[in-house]
């Protein structure tokens, strides 16, 4: 595997290795939503919620799609559905070992 391979998924995973973005893309796995509606549902701050919303957004990971004056936030595709669930369904499997983790950041 190429280095460039390996940094561009660092880049990726990094868009997943934070709780408020992990949140906010469990708020809009099943529906698009505004900041708004986001801030509301994950009991976040508006400057906070954006830069994350900023961050992913930039990697790739959500889309925005502007109506009126607001603007609505969704996953990318169903591939980033997928990988959000499979985080679920690997978490099943390994959830002990990650609750005795102690190499970990939360």
């Amino acid at each position: 595997m190429q280095t460039m391979d390996v940094d561009m998924k660092v880049k990726l995973i990094h868009g997943f290795s934070n709780k408020t973005r992990i949140q906010i893309l469990e708020c809009i796995k099943d529906k698009e939503k505004t900041v708004s509606q986001i801030i509301e549902e994950i009991k976040g701050n508006q400057s906070n919620i954006s830069q994350h919303l900023a961050c992913l957004k930039g990697c790739g990971i959500i889309v925005g799609r502007n109506e009126g004056k607001y603007i609505y936030y969704s996953l990318r595709n169903q591939h980033i559905r997928d990988l959000l669930t499979m985080f679920d369904v690997v978490l099943e499997d390994v959830e002990n070992d990650v609750a005795c983790c102690e190499n970990h950041i939360v």
